[in-house]
């Protein structure tokens, strides 16, 4: 006989449907924006470095606002903290837009960061919208979220570049766009999801400290928790940040090139944390998937670094040097392109597709790995605080995640210039494969784990 699992066992996804799309909307302007603004930033004349500092200029803010909004959350409610957030990152965008030059990318940002708590918000909303059992896919489906952002963003952000001739402010206009209808979903579709009996029960409690950040550390169940969530943040979020200056140095990718490739790693995210990890989960718990995607990200991450340097067949170095240039000139009237530090291929190179085929291949451990980790670290997170705590815990978890995305983009830069473009690669994959070993000896496989069931 089938065996129908009980009602409390099931995911409520009428309850949590608005929550994910207006999360997915929200970060459709995020996903078109990623793949295109190291390239934006080398076309200012930027060098991997200051395209590092850039990147981090926006985890940096969101890791000192995100945590006070995750406790404002629980003292006042989830709907008028997501709005918040959501107006800071429109007009982030339209600065984004407006920018002409290379410090008016910063200060677009720095406005994006300090209000960026959607995510953690959005987070507290789905745990108040689940239980333990179901958790785990609840928080899936904001990684889910990133995976159709990363398909079909970048999808957006290439017919808007082919339409405009690679004008690279019109994805910014688009972006700004869907933060905006982010804005509207909120306001008028979605429920607050915390019961005011709920709210202000850790009053007492401060905001946001760097005091609770290191106490949260020492906690002997979520600190180590915590250190990993911070750790393949850093590996991912670096991947992520230079997989583009990768591949433009590597294989002759643009920005649409890159576009299709971040496609490919987000059809690969949507299926894990769309499908496949509330089925992991009830099947092997939350630490084995922990273990297994430290794993896969470690070899992933290998295989990139490895990746041979052909260029693609339909390469062409004098186009990509005219796309990047994009009209403007640096002071003296030198064109961008020859002040970037990422050497494009030599035009006269024999091209293939055995360099892209390698590179595909590596992104499917990679983002196999970086599909599971974060939503199933933060699923026994969640499970190891109480109630009142949910929101404030997983504020202190993004603002770890923040601090990652800080630094992987600062250390990545350093690693990048000085190092070779598969350097970083490898320095993230040994400390993902350092951190299995880590996970094995503090996290215990059975914990958190559903009991053995005869199959239906």
């Amino acid at each position: 006989m089938v065996q129908v699992a009980p009602a409390e066992d099931k995911l409520d996804f009428k309850r949590v449907l608005p929550i994910f799309v207006i999360v997915l909307v929200d970060l459709l302007g995020l996903t078109i924006i990623i793949p295109l603004l190291p390239l934006y930033a080398a076309s200012f004349g930027a060098t991997p470095f200051w395209i590092g500092v850039l990147g981090a200029a926006y985890p940096v803010m969101q890791f000192l606002a995100a945590p006070i909004l995750g406790r404002l959350s629980d003292r006042y409610g989830r709907k008028p903290i997501l709005l918040i957030s959501q107006l800071g990152t429109f007009a982030g965008f339209i600065l984004l837009a407006a920018a002409t030059t290379f410090p008016m990318l910063f200060l677009s940002r720095i406005i994006d960061g300090l209000s960026g708590a959607n995510i953690a918000t959005a987070q507290a909303a789905i745990t108040d919208s689940t239980n333990e059992k179901t958790r785990t896919q609840g928080l899936g489906l904001i990684g889910a979220a990133f995976g159709l952002g990363f398909i079909i963003g970048p999808v957006i952000a290439f017919a808007s570049l082919a339409l405009t001739g690679n004008d690279y402010r019109a994805p910014a206009v688009i972006a700004a766009l869907f933060s905006l209808l982010s804005i509207l979903l909120t306001q008028f579709w979605f429920k607050e999801t915390l019961p005011v009996e709920q709210r202000g029960l850790g009053k007492n409690k401060a905001s946001f400290t760097f005091i609770a950040m290191f106490d949260a550390l020492k906690h002997p169940t979520v600190g180590i928790l915590l250190i990993l969530i911070f750790a393949q943040q850093v590996a991912f979020g670096g991947f992520e940040q230079f997989l583009a200056l990768f591949t433009l140095g590597r294989l002759g990718l643009n920005a649409a090139g890159n576009s299709i490739v971040f496609v490919f790693i987000g059809v690969i995210v949507v299926a894990v944390q769309g499908y496949f990890i509330g089925r992991w989960s009830r099947r092997f718990g939350d630490p084995r998937l922990i273990l297994a995607g430290l794993l896969l990200l470690a070899l992933g991450l290998a295989l990139t670094a490895m990746t041979p340097k052909q260029p693609v067949p339909w390469y062409n170095e004098s186009a990509i040097e005219q796309e990047m240039g994009g009209g403007r000139r640096l002071p003296g009237g030198t064109p961008p392109t020859q002040g970037v530090s990422v050497p494009l291929p030599p035009g006269d190179e024999s091209t293939g597709w055995l360099g892209l085929a390698w590179l595909l291949v590596a992104m499917v451990p990679a983002s196999i790995g970086g599909g599971i980790l974060q939503p199933a670290i933060n699923s026994l997170i969640t499970k190891r605080v109480t109630v009142t705590e949910r929101g404030g815990i997983l504020g202190i978890s993004a603002a770890f995640l923040s601090a990652a995305n800080a630094i992987a983009p600062l250390l990545g830069g350093i690693l990048f210039q000085w190092g070779g473009s598969s350097t970083p690669f490898w320095v993230w994959s040994i400390t993902m494969a350092v951190l299995a070993g880590l996970a094995f000896l503090r996290i215990r496989p059975t914990e958190g784990a559903p009991p053995q069931t005869s199959p239906a």
